[in-house]
């Protein structure tokens, strides 16, 4: 497959197209970024690192059921994905409060929640990713019904999921965030899933072993990539 145009540059990923026009290359770069683009910096091998990772895991959930835009891993920092037509809004599935929710509520981190909270996010860098409710996504036409649906049944139960896979290998899935687009009128899970956009804690000692390392100015950032990629592994 042929590597093509850049089609866009995010903050931890490029688009390229290809001779198949159905099909992207999803190039992982080791750029971090954290408080909406304020803080940046370099995390070593962390493209690598999050490509192995996420195809890994989309891997999985696809023998799970999961329908997402995953094809192939051709490269340790190239994912070949489906072109999807993105929808706008970020989901968010939290398990335990932290990061924004602990501010946001008064609550301690690390506060288990009752039920798992699901939160949408309009999908905007220059207004910051603000927090959105049904209203404000059919109000804006920025999602179907049908399709709002199916993103928050799937996200559940990649929560299901994932939350087993990673507690047997010794890891507390926090909380995440999740992508969808479309592709051939079907709602595929998209992006990444990475430690860059989930909170992973140890199960025993409760170390974090995700961005918040680097947002926090915690150190040891890739050596925790490194074992989230051991522990997927196995």
């Amino acid at each position: 497959m042929q590597r093509l145009e850049k089609l866009y540059e995010g903050k931890a990923k490029v688009l390229y197209s290809t001779d198949d026009p159905d099909l992207l290359i999803q190039y992982f770069k080791d750029e971090a970024t954290a408080f909406d683009g304020k803080k940046k910096g370099i995390i070593q091998q962390k493209g690598v690192l999050n490509n192995k990772i996420s195809s890994r895991i989309f891997r999985y959930l696809e023998g799970k059921g999961i329908k997402t835009h995953f094809v192939d891993m051709p490269t340790e920092r190239e994912m070949v994905v489906k072109r999807l037509k993105i929808i706008p809004i970020e989901v968010v599935v939290r398990n335990i409060a932290a990061g924004s929710l602990s501010k946001r509520m008064g609550v301690e981190e690390g506060t288990p929640l009752k039920e798992t909270i699901i939160e949408f996010y309009y999908k905007s860098d220059p207004l910051g990713d603000p927090m959105i409710n049904e209203y404000h996504i059919r109000a804006f036409g920025l999602a179907g019904e049908k399709e709002l649906r199916e993103m928050e049944a799937s996200a559940l139960k990649v929560n299901r999921i994932l939350s087993e896979f990673f507690l047997e290998r010794g890891i507390i899935l926090v909380d995440f965030k999740l992508e969808f687009g479309t592709h051939k009128g079907q709602v595929l899970l998209g992006d990444e899933v990475t430690p860059d956009g989930c909170r992973l804690w140890d199960k025993d000692t409760k170390e974090k072993m995700d961005k918040d390392r680097f947002r926090r100015d915690l150190g040891n950032v890739e050596e925790a990539y490194r074992e989230v990629l051991k522990k997927v592994m196995e």
